[in-house]
């Protein structure tokens, strides 16, 4: 059907005059991290940026893809192979390509303040999994790792009432979650009173309320390092009580290198995270129990929060400026729950 509208000069000089006001360009000033505000038809570009390559982050992947196939936003998930030069250059990546968002664990933000200060003043930039305080990110999204460390800490006690020796096993320290959730696990073992700001130094022997904690040993996210820190701590301490991962991929190291040594249910192990062989062992004995974050909705929730920022949405942001997603304690009684749970969040894998 062929219907004619008929315009009078008036009216189109009203609609011009429209036209002209949807096409002012906004002020630059009123949009601190860049001009990456919603626009209508615009679909917003954010990057989440993990620390490295882990099962954690193949979750927290999950949580990125959902929330962006929800909210209508083109949501990716990168994973530095190489450390911190591969972040770098991952973000300046992202930066160059005009992205509007990025969400960030940063590797070592000590020295990574002035990348994320640059990345910023270019897009909208949060932080997750572990925080870089000193730096000009709108948000932390996490957990309080120290208080994670010290639940960890607990089930070392609980796996070992008359105390022994202990090893720690932690990917790297330079990352803010990393000292914070170690030093947490350290002092609830020893039975310290609640202290973020404490620091052992990692090749400190400490002794307290009847455990010796021989140690921390790091493998900068090497896993075959990892698992030989694992094997030389067997072959150097035969008689060691318990072994502590606190990275995801530590715990299923240690379980292949106490399979080896024929010392698999012997040793007590106290896992972080949620890797398949750590719920495993926890289904069969060998493994204690593990502290778990929540990856998925770090993902998820990194997504929704910068798409809130990016529409204007300033009110997303608490006072505190850190959105807490609690830790919790997984033992036999209720990994089938949670594992369950997790499967149907990422599709089953």
């Amino acid at each position: 059907m062929n219907k004619r509208i008929l315009l009078t000069l008036p009216t189109v000089a009203a609609l011009l005059l429209g036209l002209t006001a949807c096409n002012k360009p906004a002020d630059p000033a009123a949009k601190p991290g860049g001009d990456a505000s919603a626009k209508p038809g615009k679909k917003q570009k954010i990057a989440f940026v993990s620390n490295g390559v882990a099962s954690f982050w193949t979750i927290a992947a999950a949580g990125v893809k959902a929330a962006g196939e929800k909210l209508g936003v083109d949501a990716q998930t990168l994973m530095p192979v190489e450390g911190i030069g591969d972040q770098k250059r991952m973000i300046e990546d992202l930066l160059t390509k005009g992205v509007d968002g990025i969400a960030v664990s940063p590797i070592d933000p000590a020295n990574q303040t002035d990348l994320l200060n640059t990345a910023a003043k270019r897009a909208k930039l949060i932080t997750h999994d572990s925080d870089a305080p000193n730096a000009d990110r709108l948000v932390y999204i996490g957990m309080d790792n120290y208080k994670a460390g010290r639940m960890c800490g607990d089930l070392v006690r609980e796996a070992m009432p008359k105390g022994g020796t202990v090893m720690i096993f932690i990917g790297r320290m330079e990352q803010d979650n990393a000292k914070r959730r170690r030093q947490g696990t350290i002092d609830a073992i020893l039975g310290r009173p609640e202290n973020p700001s404490n620091f052992d130094p990692a090749d400190k022997v400490l002794e307290g309320g009847g455990f010796k904690i021989l140690g921390t040993l790091t493998d900068q996210f090497d896993q075959a390092k990892g698992k030989a820190n694992a094997e030389d701590t067997l072959a150097k301490y035969p008689d060691i009580g318990g072994m502590v991962g606190l990275f995801a991929y530590n715990p299923p190291l240690m379980l292949e290198a106490l399979q080896q040594a024929g010392k698999l249910g012997k040793v007590k192990v106290i896992a972080f995270d949620e890797a398949d062989a750590t719920l495993a062992g926890i289904q069969k004995g060998t493994v204690h129990g593990t502290v778990v974050q929540n990856p998925y909705m770090y993902g998820y929730k990194s997504v929704e929060v910068l798409n809130e920022i990016l529409k204007g949405n300033a009110a997303v942001v608490p006072a505190s400026k850190f959105i807490d997603i609690p830790a919790r304690q997984i033992r036999k009684d209720n990994v089938d729950e949670f594992w369950t749970d997790l499967k149907a969040k990422v599709g089953g894998k």
